[in-house]
């Protein structure tokens, strides 16, 4: 395996191949991180994709890891939004020059873990050529989770630095990607969940609604969904859920 530490425009990312054929176009898949991590972190998403012959993007979210500008937890959280769209854009600009440098077999698969697996299901209904996601943590609900959010911040005292106008648009904007809103964008494609039942950060009952009101729309290929629950987990992917992951984009990945 090569890890290579690069920067694709404003994007800085670690780069991992198999150590056979890293030059050539690979099947490929693009990593998120959680929510104050950084990209290091899904180092052992990016061995186990490597492993079975995949190329990895792991790429630093906004003032996360080196793109970090020293703010707070709390400065951070109250970006937390920013952050996911940023992030889901910036896969446009991954997707092209992967394209671009010849890098990429067939089409992406995308992955991420807590905020990672957030920006991994609002990416779901705005590219189509996304082939195949893995889903940590993660939740689709874009605008219950940010009113909830806000909700928090407001019973703690915080005052949102937001107009109430903002506010409607920041979540007319959230629509958008909201996966409830836009099912019908998952067009079958392979979609692997894993989620703690005790996850007290991202909960677990909205991510399993989703997957419910999902299976619907797999009728015809429900194969293409899984979702893996483990009783006593909580906001922790388990080594046998990482497996699972990793096996899942291979699996549905690699052309050969």
């Amino acid at each position: 395996m090569r890890v290579q530490r690069q920067m694709w425009g404003h994007i800085p990312l670690l780069h991992i191949t198999p150590d056979q054929g890293a030059e050539t176009a690979l099947p490929t898949v693009v990593f998120f991180h959680g929510h104050m991590s950084a990209k290091e972190h899904n180092l052992h998403y990016a061995y186990q994709l490597a492993e079975k012959g995949l190329r990895v993007i792991l790429p630093d979210a906004l003032l996360h890891g080196e793109r970090s500008e020293g703010s707070d937890e709390v400065q951070i959280s109250l970006r937390f939004w920013e952050i996911v769209l940023t992030s889901i854009e910036e896969l446009a600009i991954l997707h092209k020059e992967l394209h671009e440098q010849g890098l990429v077999a067939g089409e992406l698969g995308v992955g991420g873990t807590s905020m990672g697996g957030i920006t991994t299901l609002g990416a779901m209904t705005v590219y189509p050529w996304i082939q195949a996601a893995a889903v940590m943590m993660g939740a689709g609900n874009y605008v219950e989770l940010a009113q909830a959010q806000m909700a928090q911040y407001e019973s703690r005292g915080f005052q949102l630095p937001i107009s109430a106008d903002e506010r409607e648009r920041m979540l007319s904007t959230l629509a958008i990607f909201d996966s409830g809103k836009n099912q019908p964008k998952f067009n079958g494609r392979p979609i692997y969940f894993w989620h703690g039942e005790q996850d007290v950060t991202v909960p677990f009952e909205p991510t399993y609604r989703l997957f419910k009101e999902l299976k619907e729309q797999y009728k015809a290929m429900p194969e293409n969904i899984v979702f893996a629950r483990e009783r006593e987990a909580g906001h922790a992917v388990s080594r046998k859920g990482m497996l699972e992951a990793t096996e899942w984009l291979a699996k549905h990945l690699k052309t050969e």
